[in-house]
């Protein structure tokens, strides 16, 4: 379970991925980021995940956003 140090950095990665992929709906980069912190749910040293999630959730809305540039 994660500390609510590692939530809010997560609501501040939200945020910021919301400001960065604009033409991706908010909900989809709040899936992306719980997909990715899911990834990471077992870790037992929790120092590194919000950078980890962060990567992970910055690599599949990378992607979805080229799919949504190459289709306009």
């Amino acid at each position: 379970m994660a500390d609510l140090s590692e939530q809010a950095a997560l609501v501040a990665l939200e945020e910021r991925l919301t400001s960065m992929y604009s033409d991706i709906s908010r909900d989809r980069i709040s899936l992306a980021v719980q997909a990715a912190h899911h990834h990471f749910e077992d870790s037992r040293i929790r120092d590194f995940v919000p950078l980890f999630v962060e990567r992970r959730a910055r690599e599949q809305l990378a992607a979805a956003d080229q799919m949504v540039s190459a289709g306009a």
